[in-house]
């Protein structure tokens, strides 16, 4: 009899939550939803996966990979803040439910290296140095 009081109110009152998946909330300004990357912009240096709590980057800049495992990122930011040429960024969407374990692979071009000129035997050491 104790407890009628509080089924009977339940049952005749609107639901507590939101049909999810079918029913979405818009999300909070400052929300931070999964890491996006910019490939053209990457230079594959690595920071981001130094500076991950959760180590859920790993880099190869010999294959020119960025791979990111999305059930073990936090979204806690720090791969953002760290990237020096600004490639990462933070989405603005909720992921969806998913079935099994992914993972995001990118492949990008990785630093650009410059063209060194042979010119007559020149060395890359300073002046002091080839003078001695």
């Amino acid at each position: 009899m104790f407890m009628m009081k509080n089924v009977l109110r339940n049952l005749l009152s609107r639901n507590a939550t939101r049909k999810y998946p079918y029913v979405r909330r818009e999300p909070f300004p400052d929300y931070r939803g999964p890491v996006q990357i910019d490939a053209e912009k990457c230079i594959l240096c690595g920071i981001c996966a130094k500076k991950c709590p959760s180590q859920c980057i790993a880099i190869d800049p010999k294959e020119g990979t960025w791979d990111l495992d999305l059930l073990a990122c936090v979204y806690c930011a720090s791969c953002v803040e760290a990237c020096p040429k600004q490639c990462l960024s933070m989405g603005k969407e909720h992921p969806a439910p998913r079935l099994g374990h992914d993972h995001l692979v990118v492949y990008g071009t990785g630093k650009k290296k410059k063209a060194r000129a042979e010119a007559g035997g020149k060395t890359d050491a300073p002046a002091s140095e080839t003078e001695k």
